[in-house]
């Protein structure tokens, strides 16, 4: 069983901040921003994710024109996504922390299609403009990399957090993540191993 706290944390980069600093540290002050309200035997969980090209991070667009042009630069060429994963255990204050970076190649989408995708509303409140899972738009391709961490979660980099706490689970997140989003991941056998994959 798990509750929804919203954390009320400033999410403004900081001068000279990484996009992996930047996540996770958002990720952390939200854990702690939610501490107040948990009870000793909760653990909390708080992500921050962040669509990177170039180095620059890229918010939610201001309006249709900002979001068509933020799909335009990212169009044909492939960008990241920083997704920063905080793990507080109440009863015993360990605080443990997780990064994944997701290569996102994005296709070579007209611009018929681009204004198409606009004008459903959808990319106004995404950051990067687009979300991965759109079944019209579908605008990545050959894609290699951890898919539920572009979503904003991503669960192998969880469950290796919590097998650090000592907090398991029989059920397969793995197996159960790529049946849920219908795609087969590449990248989780090596994320469960500990390794840093992009």
């Amino acid at each position: 069983m798990f509750s929804v706290a919203v954390s009320d944390v400033d999410e403004s980069q900081r001068a000279g901040e990484t996009p992996d600093q930047y996540v996770l540290r958002l990720a952390e002050e939200k854990a702690r921003a939610v501490l107040s309200k948990a009870r000793l035997h909760h653990i909390i969980l708080a992500a921050d994710t962040a669509v990177v090209d170039k180095g620059i991070i890229l918010g939610k667009p201001r309006d249709m024109a900002d979001a068509a042009e933020v799909l335009k630069s990212l169009r044909g060429h492939t960008h990241q996504v920083y997704t920063g994963l905080a793990v507080f255990k109440v009863n015993d204050g360990q605080l443990l922390t997780d990064l994944c970076v997701t290569n996102v190649p994005m296709r070579n989408y007209s611009d018929d299609e681009i204004e198409a995708y606009v004008q459903t509303g959808d990319p106004l409140d995404k950051a990067g403009a687009y979300a991965i899972q759109h079944s019209d738009f579908q605008p990545v391709e050959n894609m290699s990399g951890c898919y539920a961490s572009v979503m904003g979660l991503p669960l192998c980099h969880l469950v290796r957090i919590f097998a650090k706490m000592g907090v398991g689970s029989d059920e397969n997140v793995p197996q159960n993540c790529q049946t849920h989003l219908q795609y087969h991941c590449p990248v989780s056998s090596a994320i469960l191993r500990g390794e840093q994959v992009g």
